[in-house]
């Protein structure tokens, strides 16, 4: 036999030829093939007589189905007019036709290479001469170069083996064909190797990944610009200029929520606030980073430690690098500026009860004009008031049980009212609408009214701060500054 040498060839064309066919049909399609070419018939079946048959050209018809990408079946029927090598040199009609099992090989860049074998049959016949019949057993191996999806010219070589008998290992008798034709492709759809969507003759990038998203010629879409492709990107929104791994991922390697390849400043610190170039902020100023600035509202100028926290090495209340009094004694009260600063019995009375209680507020007897020796007494109070002008302060007036409660009523009103036209007069400065006036006649007693002392107690005049929230948060914010 000489089917060796052609079934390596095809082998050997699989493995060299490139890995990409221009075009060639895909899918479960069918085809029909007009064929032409030469066989050689095996000299030692003679017919009619004893004398061999001569080589002869072959015309035939092929039609297949793909049964899956790689499989798929064949009927080919063949016709040789050939002759008598010798004596009469009778004409002799040689047919064939057969059922075979093919298996493609692969696609490649000259064609599309493939092995076959099945079972036919073959007759020859001459006039006035009975025709001899054989079972054959047909090998076949060649390859279709595809001009498009549809058309493709096709060449095979063919070994057919003849046995005169059922059995196929009595077959010794072998022809060889020589194929060419034209092939048709009917219900394929266009090869597209890289699976993109895009036919192979159309696409201009033949070799892209699978999953990603194509344009129409077949070249990967990247709509972010990241260097990854849409459909394998699982971040598809990556502002310009980020670095991305390969998912297409921001890299953050100081994480600090800008993305590397943007962020101006890289090596920010673990925590830190940062604005939108990536650079962290220090909103107060102190030299210590939003974000991991403990003390955020630092005042400017305010030496702090390590947390953003001022230090106050005093104790006074009023931070380093503000103090303008760094060495004040521990435990004196000092003003804004760290100095110390002279608080009055009555501030303190004020502030830590939110009231002062005057009982040496001295008027005529029965009546609201005050007495000298009550000046030194309000003197004390009006540098409190001016103070502290953000305090609404009541003067409220009380009598004792004597008299009559409308006439006390009446009397309280107007020593009320007396205080606050003093202090309004000693002390212009003072906001008229800081103070109002209430007299409570003597509902209010904080004694019994049975004897001289207790009367005399319940003769006061008291100063009662009437929003407490703002005096409950100026309290904190000295307690805090005196930390």
């Amino acid at each position: 036999m000489r089917s060796r040498s052609p079934l390596a060839l095809a082998l050997l064309a699989a493995l060299v030829l490139p890995a990409r066919a221009p075009a060639a049909p895909e899918g479960h399609y069918s085809w029909i093939t007009p064929m032409a070419g030469w066989t050689e018939l095996s000299k030692k079946l003679a017919y009619p007589g004893t004398d061999s048959l001569a080589a002869a050209p072959v015309f035939g018809l092929r039609v297949g189905h793909m049964l899956t990408d790689s499989w798929a079946l064949e009927l080919a029927g063949a016709y040789a007019p050939t002759r008598e090598l010798a004596g009469a040199k009778r004409d002799v009609t040689w047919l064939g036709g057969s059922g075979n099992l093919m298996y493609l090989l692969g696609h490649w860049g000259w064609g599309a290479p493939y092995l076959g074998a099945g079972w036919g049959a073959s007759g020859r016949s001459a006039s006035g001469f009975k025709q001899a019949n054989y079972m054959t057993f047909e090998q076949e191996a060649g390859w279709t170069s595809w001009f498009n999806d549809h058309v493709g010219l096709r060449f095979e070589f063919r070994n057919v083996l003849n046995s005169p008998k059922a059995p196929p290992g009595d077959a010794h008798q072998a022809d060889q064909q020589y194929w060419a034709g034209l092939t048709f492709a009917l219900g394929g759809k266009p090869r597209d190797s890289d699976g993109d969507g895009v036919p192979d003759r159309r696409d201009r990038c033949p070799n892209t990944p699978a999953g990603a998203v194509v344009d129409a010629t077949g070249c990967p879409k990247d709509s972010d610009g990241d260097g990854v492709y849409d459909g394998l990107d699982k971040c598809p929104n990556t502002p310009r200029g980020a670095t991305v791994d390969a998912s297409g991922c921001p890299h953050d390697s100081d994480g600090d929520g800008v993305y590397d390849g943007i962020d101006k400043c890289p090596n920010t610190p673990k925590g830190a606030t940062v604005d939108a170039d990536g650079c962290p902020k220090d909103s107060d100023g102190d030299g210590v980073y939003d974000g991991l600035d403990k003390c955020p509202n630092t005042p400017k100028g305010a030496i702090v430690d390590a947390d953003g926290c001022p230090k106050d090495s005093d104790g006074d209340g009023v931070p380093d690098g503000l103090d303008k009094c760094p060495d004040t004694p521990p435990g004196a009260k000092v003003d804004a500026d760290g100095c110390p600063i002279v608080v009055t019995e009555k501030e303190t009375e004020l502030l830590d009860t939110g009231m002062i209680r005057l009982q040496n507020v001295n008027f005529e007897t029965g009546k609201s004009e005050l007495l000298p020796d009550s000046y030194p007494v309000l003197d004390e109070i009006g540098p409190v008031l001016l103070k502290w002008p953000q305090l609404q302060i009541e003067i409220g007036g009380h009598t004792d049980s004597r008299g009559s409660a409308p006439k006390n009523q009446q009397l309280s009103e107007a020593r009320a009212a007396a205080v606050k036209a003093y202090l309004m007069q000693k002390f212009p400065a003072i906001v008229a609408t800081q103070l109002s006036t209430k007299g409570y006649g003597s509902t209010k007693p904080i004694a019994p009214n049975n004897n001289a002392l207790n009367m005399a107690k319940n003769r006061r005049v008291e100063f009662v701060v009437l929003n407490k929230d703002v005096l409950k948060k100026e309290v904190e914010r000295r307690k805090m500054l005196q930390k």
